[in-house]
């Protein structure tokens, strides 16, 4: 998965004051790309937080986020500022998650 172009999406989105003169379609094509990446970024968290084992604080923590992602992903897409930056949010939560189970992974910190 190509984070780096997403990350500066995300990072642009969380930028925005309210004043962004964008229309309601261009949110609305915005808010679908990033619920398209969160959900592979969620299969991603998932994946790695099955390869830990069962009573682990980092896998723990990961199924939390899961369930929120789920929840979030779940709700009405509309064409605001307010939805693009639920969304852009969610990814960022998801990729900081995927790097703490990465490191989890890598040290056998769990």
């Amino acid at each position: 998965m190509d984070r780096e172009p997403y990350e500066s999406l995300v990072k642009a989105v969380l930028a925005w004051t309210g004043e962004d003169p964008l229309t309601t379609r261009d949110y609305e094509q915005i808010a679908l790309q990033l619920t398209g990446h969160a959900r592979a970024a969620a299969s991603d968290v998932r994946r790695r937080a099955a390869q830990l084992p069962k009573d682990s604080g980092p896998k723990a923590l990961a199924e939390v986020v899961l369930r929120e992602a789920e929840g979030r992903l779940s709700a009405t897409l509309e064409g605001t500022v307010h939805c693009v930056q639920n969304r852009a949010r969610l990814v960022r939560a998801l990729y900081e998650r995927l790097d703490r189970l990465a490191t989890a992974l890598v040290t056998g910190t769990v």
